[in-house]
């Protein structure tokens, strides 16, 4: 079954960043070898992640973490590639965990510290959490009377005192489209960079865009408690394509373009003037992630899961033309399945109960969260509708016959069912290096990514 990476997202991790900022990087998020292999060498500073659901392990001891590092970062370090951080954890204090693991974050940063002083890397490499924007707040809503969440407010001190021991950045995760999603009366001009008609005035500053405000808040809760000098780290940054009304390739792009040439442009944010490090989200689209913040979180890739890109875009900043030899180009030597397509049988009542199976059935396996009000597949009928379901079961067991049977009330056709903005996917050849696992076909695409777009910025 060819699938395309899984876990986290917008609201927590998987898949892999590009970053913008003051140095080429890339954030390579669940350890893959076929991802940093192909980061070996280029140069690329480099920030690897250890998922949630390891952070018990970690903190009970040091075995596990020294294990860890000799795996995942001594390796790689030792064959070329310029792993920068450690991400502990993702979002581990957001409050839908319900304090899943306030107590293994920290003790898990300190376990993976010592295995690196112990390797002999404490020096090059640093150990940091990335943390949901939800982790600092503001009060009045000014960024400069921003400070920590009340029920964690000591652990948070006690991680920015570690971070600053050890020159580490504090890394958040920064996403307008959450409050937007979250507040239907969120101003949408002011996720975006533009201008807005509902600026926010702090003092002598008026914030036009929730990015900078945002930072700020962060900005202003290390004053706030007398770290000022902790940098800052935009772990994750984006707009989703897909899954929600708000959740399409212009307003992604709108967003993404505006995002990369604001930080292009040197300025900073009125409480950190000067460059500004982050990392975009993502480079693919990744069908395996869990969808409970959202549909839209299996979209925020800049490439489709072909490698083809989803909207024009200029990493150096600008209007995405491309004229500076930044914008993005489809990944080359792909190799699809046959095409052909499975569909309802034309002939089959949508009364029929195995048809409603059906839909569960592969919507419960495959990826079918372009289907709904406002998505790209949102002007489907319901027959439409139905037919896009088995066709994403379908390619997600590679085209295989019996993926396209459902007690006979499917049949495959050669005639293209996409219609409009709805795509229906033929997936890539199994046999194909980009396809032949997750990881591999992911590293392709980040390799294609790094030889095309991040070395010639550095």
């Amino acid at each position: 079954m060819a699938r395309r990476g899984g876990g986290g997202g917008g609201g927590g991790g998987g898949g892999a960043g590009a970053a913008a900022g003051e140095h080429g990087g890339a954030a390579a998020q669940g350890q893959r070898d076929g991802i940093l292999t192909a980061l070996r060498g280029s140069g690329i500073q480099v920030m690897v992640g250890i998922p949630n659901d390891m952070l018990a392990d970690l903190a009970a001891g040091a075995k596990a973490a020294e294990d860890w590092v000799a795996k995942n970062v001594s390796k790689h370090v030792n064959n070329g590639v310029d792993i920068r951080y450690v991400a502990v954890g993702n979002e581990p204090f957001l409050e839908t965990f319900n304090g899943t693991y306030l107590n293994t974050t920290f003790p898990a940063m300190q376990s993976v510290q010592a295995a690196l002083v112990k390797a002999g890397l404490a020096g090059q490499v640093k150990v940091t959490v990335p943390l949901n924007a939800d982790v600092y707040q503001s009060p009045t809503g000014r960024p400069s009377d921003g400070d920590f969440r009340g029920d964690i407010h000591g652990l948070m001190l006690t991680i920015v005192e570690f971070l600053a021991a050890t020159g580490a950045p504090f890394v958040a995760n920064v996403y307008p489209f959450i409050s937007l999603y979250r507040d239907p009366n969120f101003p949408l001009d002011y996720a975006f960079f533009e201008g807005s008609s509902a600026p926010v005035v702090d003092g002598g500053v008026t914030y036009q865009n929730t990015f900078d405000a945002n930072h700020d808040t962060l900005v202003a809760a290390l004053r706030r408690n007398g770290y000022p000098n902790v940098s800052v780290v935009v772990g994750e940054v984006g707009w989703p394509t897909d899954g929600d009304a708000n959740a399409n390739p212009q307003y992604a792009r709108q967003f993404n373009q505006g995002f990369l040439t604001h930080i292009a442009s040197g300025r900073g944010t009125p409480l950190r003037p000067g460059p500004v490090d982050a990392y975009l989200f993502s480079l693919i689209d990744e069908d395996q992630k869990s969808i409970e913040p959202g549909n839209f979180e299996r979209h925020w890739g800049v490439f489709y899961y072909d490698g083809k890109p989803k909207y024009p875009l200029s990493l150096r900043g600008g209007g995405g033309g491309g004229d500076n030899g930044s914008a993005l180009t489809p990944a080359k030597g792909v190799v699809y399945l046959d095409r052909k397509w499975c569909v309802l049988k034309p002939s089959v009542s949508l009364a029929d109960q195995k048809v409603g199976d059906a839909v569960s059935y592969a919507c419960g396996l495959a990826d079918c969260t372009s289907l709904g009000y406002k998505t790209s597949c949102g002007g489907l009928d319901a027959k439409g509708n139905v037919s896009y379901a088995l066709n994403s079961y379908y390619q997600a067991n590679d085209q295989d016959d019996r993926a396209c049977d459902f007690r006979g009330i499917a049949t495959t056709t050669t005639v293209d069912p996409s219609a409009g903005s709805c795509r229906f996917i033929v997936e890539i050849a199994p046999t194909t290096s980009a396809a032949a696992a997750p990881t591999t076909r992911l590293a392709a695409v980040l390799a294609a990514f790094i030889c095309m777009y991040l070395l010639p910025m550095l």
